[in-house]
Protein backbone atom coordinates (compact mmCIF):
# COMPACT_ATOMS: atom_id res chain seq x y z
CA UNK A 1 0.00 0.00 0.00
CA UNK A 2 1.10 3.47 -0.91
CA UNK A 3 1.93 5.63 2.17
CA UNK A 4 0.47 8.93 2.33
CA UNK A 5 -1.78 8.82 -0.56
CA UNK A 6 -4.88 11.29 -0.63
CA UNK A 7 -7.88 9.12 0.32
CA UNK A 8 -10.56 11.81 0.71
CA UNK A 9 -13.12 12.76 -1.49
CA UNK A 10 -11.99 16.00 -4.73
CA UNK A 11 -13.65 18.12 -6.79
CA UNK A 12 -10.78 16.46 -9.27
CA UNK A 13 -7.34 15.84 -9.21
CA UNK A 14 -4.63 16.43 -11.87
CA UNK A 15 -2.00 14.05 -12.83
CA UNK A 16 1.50 14.10 -14.39
CA UNK A 17 3.73 11.45 -15.88
CA UNK A 18 7.67 11.67 -16.52
CA UNK A 19 9.14 8.59 -18.83
CA UNK A 20 12.13 7.51 -19.05
CA UNK A 21 12.86 6.86 -23.09
CA UNK A 22 10.48 7.59 -26.02
CA UNK A 23 8.18 4.66 -25.30
CA UNK A 24 4.96 6.30 -23.22
CA UNK A 25 4.66 3.33 -21.42
CA UNK A 26 7.89 4.08 -19.49
CA UNK A 27 6.51 6.21 -16.71
CA UNK A 28 9.19 6.87 -14.27
CA UNK A 29 7.31 9.31 -12.18
CA UNK A 30 3.82 9.60 -11.26
CA UNK A 31 2.36 13.07 -9.35
CA UNK A 32 -1.13 14.16 -8.69
CA UNK A 33 -2.61 17.18 -7.38
CA UNK A 34 -5.98 16.71 -5.38
CA UNK A 35 -8.30 19.95 -5.32
CA UNK A 36 -10.73 19.40 -2.47
CA UNK A 37 -13.73 21.60 -2.27
CA UNK A 38 -12.11 24.63 -1.02
CA UNK A 39 -9.74 25.14 -3.65
CA UNK A 40 -6.84 23.27 -1.51
CA UNK A 41 -4.03 21.00 -2.82
CA UNK A 42 -3.16 18.02 -1.78
CA UNK A 43 0.37 17.17 -3.97
CA UNK A 44 1.24 13.35 -3.92
CA UNK A 45 4.30 12.14 -6.44
CA UNK A 46 6.47 8.47 -6.58
CA UNK A 47 9.07 7.18 -8.53
CA UNK A 48 8.33 4.00 -10.64
CA UNK A 49 10.53 1.78 -11.81
CA UNK A 50 10.10 1.77 -15.71
CA UNK A 51 11.22 -1.72 -16.68
CA UNK A 52 12.85 -0.23 -19.62
CA UNK A 53 15.59 1.82 -20.24
CA UNK A 54 16.53 5.41 -19.79
CA UNK A 55 17.31 8.17 -23.10
CA UNK A 56 19.90 10.26 -21.77
CA UNK A 57 17.39 12.93 -23.26
CA UNK A 58 14.86 12.62 -20.91
CA UNK A 59 17.09 11.90 -18.16
CA UNK A 60 18.92 15.55 -18.57
CA UNK A 61 15.06 16.82 -18.88
CA UNK A 62 13.92 15.74 -15.69
CA UNK A 63 16.67 14.43 -13.85
CA UNK A 64 15.60 10.75 -12.75
CA UNK A 65 17.33 7.98 -13.88
CA UNK A 66 18.15 4.59 -13.45
CA UNK A 67 19.42 5.38 -9.88
CA UNK A 68 16.88 6.85 -8.90
CA UNK A 69 14.56 4.15 -9.24
CA UNK A 70 16.14 1.06 -8.47
CA UNK A 71 14.74 0.51 -5.08
CA UNK A 72 10.94 1.87 -6.44
CA UNK A 73 7.80 0.16 -7.22
CA UNK A 74 6.92 -0.77 -10.29
CA UNK A 75 3.57 0.77 -12.44
CA UNK A 76 2.09 -2.27 -11.75
CA UNK A 77 2.64 -2.20 -8.20
CA UNK A 78 1.72 1.90 -7.30
CA UNK A 79 -1.27 1.46 -10.17
CA UNK A 80 -2.85 -1.40 -7.86
CA UNK A 81 -3.08 1.23 -5.01
CA UNK A 82 -3.08 4.63 -7.25
CA UNK A 83 -6.55 3.14 -9.06
CA UNK A 84 -9.22 3.21 -6.27
CA UNK A 85 -8.80 6.99 -6.20
CA UNK A 86 -8.18 7.73 -9.58
CA UNK A 87 -11.69 6.15 -10.52
CA UNK A 88 -13.49 7.91 -8.27
CA UNK A 89 -12.62 11.29 -9.56
CA UNK A 90 -12.79 13.45 -12.83
CA UNK A 91 -8.87 13.67 -13.70
CA UNK A 92 -6.98 16.66 -15.50
CA UNK A 93 -4.10 16.33 -17.07
CA UNK A 94 -1.96 19.29 -19.24
CA UNK A 95 -2.53 17.66 -22.77
CA UNK A 96 -3.31 14.24 -23.92
CA UNK A 97 0.06 12.73 -22.83
CA UNK A 98 -0.42 11.48 -19.30
CA UNK A 99 -3.80 9.33 -20.52
CA UNK A 100 -1.51 8.00 -23.57
CA UNK A 101 1.05 7.18 -21.56
CA UNK A 102 -1.42 5.60 -18.65
CA UNK A 103 -3.03 3.48 -21.10
CA UNK A 104 0.62 2.42 -22.91
CA UNK A 105 1.93 1.63 -19.12
CA UNK A 106 -1.40 -0.70 -18.60
CA UNK A 107 -0.76 -2.48 -21.69
CA UNK A 108 3.04 -2.80 -21.10
CA UNK A 109 2.07 -4.74 -18.15
CA UNK A 110 -0.42 -6.59 -18.45
CA UNK A 111 -3.10 -4.61 -16.97
CA UNK A 112 -6.87 -3.67 -18.15
CA UNK A 113 -7.33 -0.30 -19.70
CA UNK A 114 -8.48 2.03 -16.93
CA UNK A 115 -12.13 3.31 -17.67
CA UNK A 116 -11.00 6.96 -16.50
CA UNK A 117 -12.89 10.86 -16.94
CA UNK A 118 -10.06 12.91 -18.20
CA UNK A 119 -10.14 16.73 -19.12
CA UNK A 120 -7.11 19.02 -20.06
CA UNK A 121 -6.39 22.02 -18.56
CA UNK A 122 -4.75 23.21 -22.06
CA UNK A 123 -8.11 23.49 -23.65
CA UNK A 124 -9.35 24.47 -19.71
CA UNK A 125 -6.60 27.71 -20.26
CA UNK A 126 -7.86 28.00 -23.91
CA UNK A 127 -10.91 29.61 -23.44
CA UNK A 128 -9.61 31.44 -20.02
CA UNK A 129 -7.14 33.39 -22.38
CA UNK A 130 -7.56 32.94 -25.57
CA UNK A 131 -5.28 36.14 -26.06
CA UNK A 132 -2.45 33.72 -25.29
CA UNK A 133 -2.84 32.06 -28.86
CA UNK A 134 0.10 32.93 -30.96
CA UNK A 135 1.75 35.03 -27.87
CA UNK A 136 3.51 32.65 -25.76
CA UNK A 137 0.56 29.44 -26.09
CA UNK A 138 -1.01 27.49 -23.46
CA UNK A 139 2.01 25.18 -22.43
CA UNK A 140 2.95 24.46 -19.01
CA UNK A 141 6.25 27.08 -19.31
CA UNK A 142 3.89 29.72 -20.56
CA UNK A 143 1.79 30.05 -18.19
CA UNK A 144 4.01 29.65 -15.65
CA UNK A 145 5.03 32.95 -16.53
CA UNK A 146 1.74 34.46 -17.06
CA UNK A 147 -0.56 33.60 -14.45
CA UNK A 148 2.63 33.69 -11.75
CA UNK A 149 2.87 30.00 -10.90
CA UNK A 150 5.58 28.97 -8.86
CA UNK A 151 6.75 25.37 -9.75
CA UNK A 152 9.53 23.11 -10.99
CA UNK A 153 8.82 21.86 -14.36
CA UNK A 154 9.14 18.47 -15.23
CA UNK A 155 8.38 16.75 -11.59
CA UNK A 156 5.36 14.86 -12.21
CA UNK A 157 4.22 16.11 -8.53
CA UNK A 158 4.80 19.88 -9.96
CA UNK A 159 3.47 19.62 -12.88
CA UNK A 160 0.20 18.02 -11.46
CA UNK A 161 -0.14 20.89 -8.66
CA UNK A 162 0.75 23.70 -11.58
CA UNK A 163 -1.95 21.67 -13.79
CA UNK A 164 -4.41 21.91 -10.99
CA UNK A 165 -3.78 25.54 -10.69
CA UNK A 166 -4.12 26.42 -14.15
CA UNK A 167 -7.54 25.24 -13.71
CA UNK A 168 -8.28 27.50 -10.92
CA UNK A 169 -6.91 30.35 -11.89
CA UNK A 170 -9.67 29.92 -15.10
CA UNK A 171 -12.73 29.53 -12.87
CA UNK A 172 -11.67 32.27 -11.41
CA UNK A 173 -11.41 34.37 -14.56
CA UNK A 174 -14.27 32.98 -16.36
CA UNK A 175 -16.39 32.73 -13.05
CA UNK A 176 -16.91 29.29 -14.41
CA UNK A 177 -16.81 25.53 -12.21
CA UNK A 178 -14.44 23.09 -13.68
CA UNK A 179 -17.04 20.75 -15.58
CA UNK A 180 -18.41 23.33 -17.60
CA UNK A 181 -14.87 24.50 -18.68
CA UNK A 182 -13.94 21.25 -19.15
CA UNK A 183 -16.76 21.12 -22.15
CA UNK A 184 -17.58 17.41 -20.51
CA UNK A 185 -20.53 18.53 -18.35
CA UNK A 186 -23.10 15.67 -19.17
CA UNK A 187 -20.06 13.05 -18.52
CA UNK A 188 -18.84 14.38 -15.62
CA UNK A 189 -22.29 14.92 -13.84
CA UNK A 190 -23.11 11.51 -14.96
CA UNK A 191 -19.83 9.91 -14.05
CA UNK A 192 -19.34 12.25 -10.97
CA UNK A 193 -21.78 13.92 -8.52
CA UNK A 194 -21.58 17.33 -8.23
Amino acid sequence: MLTSLPRDDFRFISLDVETSCGDSASICQIGIACVGSDGDIQTWATYVNPLMSFAPFNIQLHGIGPDTVKDAPTFAEVWVDLLPLLSRHPLVQHSRFDEKAIDAACKSQGLPRPSLVWANSVTIARAAWPELKGNGGHGLGNLKQVLGLEFTHHDAGEDARAAAQVVLKAEAETNTAFHHLAGQKSAFQMAFQF
